[in-house]
């Protein structure tokens, strides 16, 4: 799956707090794992998901083989909503 890393960005910060916990408990993942896949880059403490940047508009591409972090943020979002 293709998205621009800005795009990836505003999902990340329309999670509601304790998100990126919450994503971790989920699927079994460290949760700087999480922040990594959303664009952080602190590798020591997690590791990024079968993600790849390349250069472009809007912060550049992020090709994402590993789609499970991305579809359980949108469920939260989503869920805010249903409420």
């Amino acid at each position: 799956m293709n998205i621009t890393f800005q795009n990836l960005r505003r999902i990340k910060h329309a999670l509601p707090t304790g998100s990126v916990s919450r994503i971790a408990t989920d699927l079994n993942v460290n949760e700087q794992t999480v922040r990594n896949y959303f664009g952080a880059r602190k590798f020591q403490d997690g590791q990024i998901v079968d993600a790849h940047v390349q250069p472009g508009p809007d912060g550049g591409f992020v090709v994402l083989q590993d789609t499970r972090i991305l579809e359980a943020a949108k469920q939260i979002i989503n869920s805010q909503f249903d409420s």
